[in-house]
């Protein structure tokens, strides 16, 4: 017997980052959507001794069938649990402004080029303990 249930990725960039937002893609609706996609987001990009820069970036989003299966052998569960993580990358560096004389100004983060539904890897998202 399955029992299905979905399990919502959290935002999957290594970045420390405030202010996060999302910009809805067209014609799909969030509420429904069921899958791994590339979205678009805006983030507050800072660093000690420097201002913080709005940066719009590509990151991914969705959400991803999981399921659990008992089974009569330890650890008595079977489970198979996917998150929206990113599939391919590329690093992109911008320079924030206002920085002392002694900090690099250079700012470097991911930006997603292709998503899928995958197993949770902590090098390249953040995971949630399932």
């Amino acid at each position: 017997m399955k029992l299905q249930q979905v399990v919502l990725s959290s935002l999957p960039l290594l970045i420390l980052a405030s202010g996060i937002s999302a910009l809805k893609p067209p014609n799909i609706n969030l509420r429904t959507f069921i899958g791994c996609a590339v979205r678009e987001f805006t983030f507050l990009a800072k660093k000690p001794g420097c201002k913080g820069m709005r940066i719009t970036t590509d990151a991914c989003w969705g959400r991803c069938e999981t399921w659990e299966k008992p089974v009569l052998d330890p650890p008595y569960i079977e489970a198979h649990h996917r998150v929206c993580t990113y599939n391919e990358t590329k690093l992109v560096t911008v320079r924030l402004p206002n920085c002392a004389a002694n900090v690099s100004p250079f700012y470097t983060y991911p930006k997603a080029i292709r998503c899928d539904c995958s197993i949770c890897l902590t090098t390249t998202t953040e995971c949630e303990t399932i």
